[in-house]
């Protein structure tokens, strides 16, 4: 019989040698969490490996209230993360519709949703969140930037190619003018949108 000390060792030798799995398929730039005193490399890597997050526009609907919608997004295929946020919306829904009359946006993502927070509340500075605000764009669907945008949306989430057409979808994109980054203690981290932009070129 086996003793448990020695089935101990080796699950930990198959555990050393197996291959980490991505958390998924179209998160690419780092593996891992950078260091907190990597501003732009941690910001990057929160906009690679999210999925959604929440974007905020100014309500056309409620006098210029602050709304703010769950949206899915991409920031680039599979390896080849470059930071803006690209989405996939229609003007059924009043984050399009407010983005046509006031393009003034900001997009929130959080770590926690990535599950490298541990048991650590989202609010805690540790716990990396990162805002991105400027203006809410429609990208021209006849540019290159276009089909380069709908290949980081549909890689990211299959589902939106069999969104239904008579709603119209159309690939919007934030163009960032400032960031907010909280991933450690003492307060935001100053990164300017080249910084955030030209990481890892």
């Amino acid at each position: 019989m086996l003793s448990p000390a020695y089935l101990v060792f080796v699950a930990a030798f198959l555990l050393a040698l197996r291959h980490p799995v991505p958390a998924f398929a179209a998160r690419p730039i780092i593996a891992r969490k950078p260091a907190p005193s990597e501003a732009a490399a941690t910001a990057r890597w929160l906009a690679s490996q999210n999925t959604w997050g929440v974007l905020s526009t100014i309500s056309s609907n409620l006098n210029g209230a602050p709304f703010g919608n769950v949206v899915s997004y991409s920031d680039g295929v599979p390896g080849k993360s470059h930071g803006i946020p690209y989405f996939y919306l229609t003007m059924l829904d009043p984050t399009a519709r407010d983005a046509l009359e006031d393009e003034r946006t900001s997009f929130t993502i959080s770590e926690f949703p990535l599950g490298t927070c541990g048991k650590i509340d989202p609010e805690n500075p540790t716990c990396a969140k990162l805002t991105l605000t400027g203006k809410l764009k429609l990208v021209d669907l006849q540019s290159s930037e276009a089909e380069l945008a709908k290949s980081a949306l549909f890689t990211k989430h299959p589902e939106m190619k069999d969104w239904p057409k008579n709603h119209h979808f159309q690939i919007f994109k934030l163009e960032i003018e400032n960031i907010f980054l909280i991933d450690w203690f003492g307060g935001p981290k100053p990164i300017t949108p080249s910084e955030y932009l030209e990481y890892g070129k």
